[in-house]
Order: structure tokens, then C-alpha cells, then sequence
């Protein structure tokens, strides 16, 4: 499975070097060039779920993106399913300033013990220091489709400090099982220049809960 993780970062590392290289150009091109290639934004997320021993072994998920302008492209590995992959192509729309909104709809492709077909949509909604982000996905399973499922992620946090953040989170997840359909739980974070750091939990007061860390890299 390390291999199959290393192939999906790898092909889409690919497809983003290729759009972002030209062939070299006189100097003033050449900067041109060297502005243009910025225009890239990468984000690498790492979550490492530490399970309760009756729900299943510990496992991390990893998502890289890439966003130029209007175009978004994503991979994902065990977020899905357990040894699952996905290749995500996406339209960002963004509006406003004081109130920011951006909207993500999502085509893709899902492989490994989950294989199939998924729209999906990535939202978010800032408005000073508050922040309210949903994401969501329907897999069509195209092996049975019994196994078609919906998969969201919602967390509304905030912030009193640039470099502190705190707040809610909720998921429906098909990547392990637990007694409840819709998990709930808090999160709490805080950011290093472009990294950032958050600790999620779930389910407690409810049922044994469940820790999330996460890492987080802006490039």
C-alpha cells in the first residue's frame, strides 16, 4: 500500500510539474515565468486516526492539492475506505474579502477496497474570526452498489489569535466503523508560518473516542 500512496503523489506531483515548466525563455520571459509558476498553491494534510481497539487498527491518511486560479486537483489515500485511493478534479469559485466564500465542486475517480465514482464539493465561509468549512462526497460503488455511501467532514472554528484556533468538528466516514452513524467531537490547533498543527476528538461522552492528528503544509 506504501507503494500504491507513493504512485497517487507521485503521478499527480507529475501533472503539476509538466503545467508548471516552460521551456526557457528570453530573461524578461523568464520571469514572466518564474511569476506564473508561482501561481501555484500546494497544500500536503497528513491525519493519523488513533482508533479505540474495538473499531480497528490506527491509520493515516494523507491529501495533497493543488490549486491554480480556477483549477483544483486533488489525491487522497485512506480517506474513503482503508487501502483507497482517489483523484479529484475540481472548479474553485471564490467571492468576497471581509466575507469569504469559496466553493469547490469535484469530480472522482476512487480505487482499492472502495472503487467507483464520486462527486464531491469542498465549501467554505470566513467572516473575521470565524470560519466554517464542509466537505462532501458520494461514492457510486460501481463493484456493488450496496457499497455506495455518502462521506462528509464539517468544522466551524475560531480564532483569537492568528496563531491559535479552536472549535467543533463532525464526520460520517466509511473508512471505520463506530456505534455512531455521525461522529462528534472538538478540535483544537495552532499554526507555525505555513505549517499547522490540530488535534481532533471524537465521540467523547458518547462512546470510546477517537484522536485524529493532524499535520498540515502550505507551498
Amino acid at each position: 500500500m506504501k507503494a500504491t500512496l507513493t504512485l497517487c503523489v507521485g503521478m499527480l506531483l507529475a501533472v503539476v510539474s509538466a503545467a508548471a515548466q516552460q521551456p526557457t525563455q528570453p530573461a524578461a520571459q523568464e520571469s514572466s515565468n518564474r511569476t506564473s509558476a508561482r501561481e501555484w498553491d500546494f497544500n500536503l494534510v497528513v491525519d493519523g486516526y488513533i482508533l479505540p481497539q474495538a473499531d480497528g487498527e490506527s491509520y493515516a491518511s494523507p491529501v495533497f492539492s493543488a490549486d491554480r486560479k480556477w483549477l483544483h486537483l486533488e489525491t487522497r489515500y485512506n480517506y474513503e475506505d482503508r487501502q483507497t485511493g482517489s483523484f479529484w478534479l475540481g472548479y474553485n469559485f471564490e467571492k468576497g474579502k471581509k466575507l469569504s466564500v469559496t466553493f469547490t465542486p469535484m469530480i472522482g475517480g476512487v480505487f482499492g477496497n472502495t472503487t467507483g465514482v464520486a462527486p464531491g464539493y469542498e465549501f467554505s465561509l470566513s467572516y473575521k474570526k470565524l470560519s466554517l468549512s464542509i466537505d462532501g462526497e458520494y461514492v457510486f460503488d460501481t463493484r456493488d452498489t450496496n457499497g455506495s455511501f455518502f462521506y462528509s467532514w464539517t468544522e466551524l472554528t475560531y480564532s483569537p489569535l492568528d496563531w491559535f484556533y479552536f472549535g467543533f468538528v463532525a464526520q460520517r466516514t466509511k473508512a471505520y466503523h463506530t456505534s455512531l452513524d455521525i461522529q462528534r467531537g472538538f478540535l483544537v490547533g495552532f499554526s507555525v508560518k505555513n505549517a499547522e498543527f490540530t488535534t481532533y476528538v471524537f465521540n467523547a461522552g458518547w462512546t470510546d473516542p477517537t484522536v485524529v492528528l493532524e499535520v498540515g503544509y502550505k507551498f
